[in-house]
């Protein structure tokens, strides 16, 4: 594993306790960082807390709910002072159906959990960073959010929206220290595979040229770097991790 220097950073990991969150919250505490996880789940938080040692605490949050959403970063300002890293991963998928057959419920909780609460995120976080004249925003899109899946529009839907926002959100802070990126990886088989249906995944993987799903320690490893000082001229930019499907 390459070093990258996160040494004295404080990281909030959004989905952090299980997947591609808690790969990206390893990567960061093996490269010097105290990290936040948040995540709705108690009880994998509780296991993956354990599992990161002393440089990881961990906080039930549900990123949809504005409210909570600022108690937990005026909780990590009081105890830590600052947030440096920003990691907004936390998705669902929402199931798979033609567009007409999506229920109006479940698209609407795609888009709140994969768009809206990245949002709430850096509403509640970027004031911060911008007092401090220093951040990092790590956004977790999708190639879908370039492509658009069939059977997954919400999905699609929101990785889109997600890369916009990261694009506008970087322009916005450009001259103020913090920088905003998004990875677009393919699909990774974590728990969020459950949500997906068999054909939907074999789908997936016939996209890659690669013939393999990505893991999520080479997301991470990604990530790592756009966390870190080394990124200093990278920002409104979408990485791709597709194994060959991206064409643009």
């Amino acid at each position: 594993m390459n070093q990258i220097d996160l040494k004295g950073c404080i990281a909030v990991v959004t989905g952090g306790a299980q997947g591609i969150g808690f790969a990206v919250a390893e990567r960061f505490v093996a490269s010097g960082a105290k990290v936040m996880l948040w995540d709705v789940d108690a009880p994998l938080l509780a296991q993956a807390q354990t599992r990161l040692g002393t440089a990881a605490s961990a906080a039930q949050v549900e990123l949809t709910d504005e409210r909570a959403v600022n108690a937990a970063t005026q909780a990590v300002l009081e105890a830590q002072g600052r947030i440096d890293i920003l990691v907004n991963n936390a998705g669902i998928t929402g199931g798979n159906a033609p567009t007409w057959e999506l229920e109006p419920g479940a698209w609407r909780r795609t888009i709140d959990v994969n768009l809206v609460a990245p949002y709430l995120t850096c509403h509640a976080i970027v004031p911060a960073m911008i007092k401090a004249g220093y951040g990092r925003i790590v956004n977790v899109a999708s190639v879908a959010g370039k492509e658009g899946n069939p059977n997954a529009s919400h999905y699609s839907a929101s990785k889109a929206g997600l890369i916009a926002l990261t694009k506008s959100l970087a322009k916005e802070l450009a001259t103020k220290g913090i920088l905003v990126n998004a990875v677009s990886p393919a699909a990774a088989r974590t728990a969020i595979f459950d949500q997906m249906t068999q054909q939907h995944i074999d789908y997936m993987l016939a996209k890659i040229p690669m013939g393999r799903f990505v893991e999520p320690r080479e997301i991470a490893a990604a990530i790592a770097w756009l966390a870190s000082e080394d990124c200093s001229f990278t920002t409104g930019s979408v990485l791709d991790l597709s194994g060959g499907r991206a064409t643009y």
